[in-house]
């Protein structure tokens, strides 16, 4: 529909579509669904967007909101979007349609319109609920930046100990690093020896690992060494993936092992402790990592490589309208004695019913 409205030269064009809730936060950051919602507010062509009751078409009774989208926005609403909350202005109808169970009046639908073209934050109007009647909030007016986040990923290091048990030692028959000596690609005579081999060099390395000193490292240097000692005095020639499926068989994680290090001294990522956070578009990255994340993680750090395809800075950027964020109102909790009294109430009701099919006196134990 963007794509066929006329040039703002033109005229420019106004769209209305009915769509259900999920194209408010479908898709992760960087994802298609987000980057149709990044286009819209960044290019500002959303004007409204508009809650409409449940149970208003008759093939379901979901939640459905209207996307007010334009090119030709007046100058009070540039870099805003309005949010109104319709879900309340329907009456019932005297016979439902499948699932449509209600309906907006004219009035009400004229209603809405109006709010929509006063345009005002914090609008109100009459709303009763469970016969009670009170002014709530039905207009919200919020700028285009406030939906904007950035995703960025925190690492925290890796931390591992070294141990050659027993248990350890048999995880090593699960390595792909060490199952794989023992398979070929070759074929025929060529394939069987290969495959031969291997399975003299798995036996070997079995050696190699049982008779490794049992002491628990923390230190994956200085487990490395021990290993690579052990193997020289074997005489054995460890190759890459054979390594890793050593140290990862013998490996577990313990926060009070030394931080694994690559070759340049850095602090490696632990995938599992690996987490997200999204940070408001208004707010600088840095300062929302040292608040909200460094005092409670103080070894994390923000994988810089991760940035924005568009404007290349640290964190994915992503969209997504929370609607019911900005309408929510706060219902305090009953208190604890009307929860009681009703408690007892419904003992009460159940001792007597009990009663009536026993025929014994209520309150009475036999």
């Amino acid at each position: 529909m963007l794509a066929r409205a006329k040039d703002p030269k033109d005229g420019g064009s106004r769209i209305a579509i009915i769509m259900n809730g999920s194209p408010l936060f479908t898709g992760d950051a960087g994802s298609g669904e987000s980057e149709i919602r990044r286009y819209i507010l960044e290019n500002d062509l959303l004007e409204a967007l508009l809650a409409l009751p449940e149970q208003l078409f008759y093939n379901t009774g979901i939640a459905t909101y209207v996307w007010v989208l334009t090119n030709r926005k007046t100058p009070v609403r540039k870099s805003k979007v309005q949010l109104i909350d319709a879900t309340s202005f329907w009456v019932p109808m005297r016979k439902s349609l499948g699932d449509k169970r209600r309906e907006i009046p004219l009035d009400r639908a004229r209603d809405i319109v109006k709010i929509l073209s006063d345009f005002k934050d914090g609008d109100t109007r009459p709303v009763t609920t469970d016969g009670k009647t009170e002014d709530v909030i039905v207009s919200r007016i919020v700028p285009t930046t406030h939906f904007g986040f950035r995703k960025i990923t925190v690492d925290r290091p890796l931390r591992l100990n070294f141990q050659a048990t027993p248990e350890r030692i048999a995880r090593l028959e699960e390595e792909k690093g060490f199952k794989d000596l023992a398979e070929s690609k070759k074929k025929g005579a060529a394939g069987i020896r290969e495959r031969e081999e291997g399975r003299l060099l798995q036996e070997a390395i079995r050696k190699l690992v049982r008779g490794l000193p049992d002491s628990l490292y923390k230190d994956r240097e200085e487990f490395t060494r021990a290993l690579d000692a052990a193997a020289k005095q074997a005489q054995l020639r460890l190759g890459g993936p054979v390594r890793k499926a050593i140290l990862s068989a013998l490996a577990e994680r313990d926060v009070k092992a030394a931080i694994c290090r690559d070759a340049d001294g850095n602090a490696e990522p632990d995938p599992e402790l690996r987490d997200t956070e999204s940070v408001p578009l208004a707010e600088s990255v840095e300062a929302f990592f040292d608040r909200e994340v460094k005092p409670h993680v103080r070894d994390a750090w923000i994988d810089t490589s991760k940035r924005d395809g568009k404007d290349g800075n640290v964190g994915i950027v992503g969209y997504e309208i929370n609607f019911n964020r900005y309408f929510y109102r706060y219902t305090p909790p009953r208190s604890l004695e009307e929860i009681e009294a009703e408690i007892r109430a419904i003992e009460a009701d159940i001792v007597r019913m009990l009663g009536e099919v026993t025929g014994s006196v209520p309150g009475v134990v036999a």
